[in-house]
């Protein structure tokens, strides 16, 4: 009887061995995330991926837009320069020659008091005087805005600032080659050639 007893009890603790791992093997499942639970790893990345990149447009978008906005700033002023500095050319071309002309005025008046007295005076000499103090007048003016004459005559022949008219055999022999002659006078304007000397070279 005893042992039929002790029987019974294992079999019905056996019996009831599964109920208990199907409880655990339940506990355990309820354990594991299905779907609808808290997003993985991977999906949180992409999103901060996705954020950068959106704000990365953003911010190249707006440095696009200023760098646009400056070189459009930079175009208007540049054009207005242009305009500006084209004009102030005109005008300087235009009006290069007013301060030599107003210069000149002054003699032209002299010319015009010779011309008159010219017509009623007799005394030659005055008039040689006269003649003699405008020219001196206007050469001056002429000086004073960078005219200077060349000297040619004695000097060496140079094609840079002479122009030769003629060959004649030299009066000695140390002026061959030389200028022996000037039939025009050269003129610079400061140091630039403005009219070359027209000479006769000796040969």
């Amino acid at each position: 009887m005893e042992n039929k007893d002790t029987l019974d009890e294992q079999s019905s603790a056996n019996t009831q061995q599964p109920d208990n791992l199907t409880t655990a093997t339940a506990d355990h499942e309820e354990a594991v995330p299905v779907n609808g639970g808290e997003p993985d790893g991977n999906e949180t990345s992409e999103n901060v991926v996705a954020e950068t990149e959106t704000s990365n447009q953003a911010r190249v978008g707006s440095e696009l837009a200023e760098l646009k906005d400056k070189y459009l700033r930079l175009y208007a002023d540049f054009e207005n320069f242009r305009r500006r500095t084209s004009k102030e050319k005109l005008d300087l071309i235009s009006n290069a020659n007013e301060g030599v002309l107003k210069a000149l005025i002054p003699v032209v008046d002299d010319f015009e008091r010779a011309l008159q007295s010219v017509e009623t005076t007799e005394d030659i000499a005055a008039v040689k005087e006269g003649v003699s103090l405008i020219y001196n007048k206007l050469f001056k003016t002429l000086e004073s805005k960078g005219l200077k004459p060349m000297i040619s005559k004695g000097e060496p022949f140079n094609a840079d600032l002479h122009e030769s008219i003629t060959q004649f055999p030299a009066p000695s022999d140390d002026l061959k080659g030389k200028v022996i002659d000037e039939i025009e006078k050269g003129y610079y304007l400061n140091d630039k050639v403005i009219r070359f000397a027209k000479v006769i070279v000796g040969s």
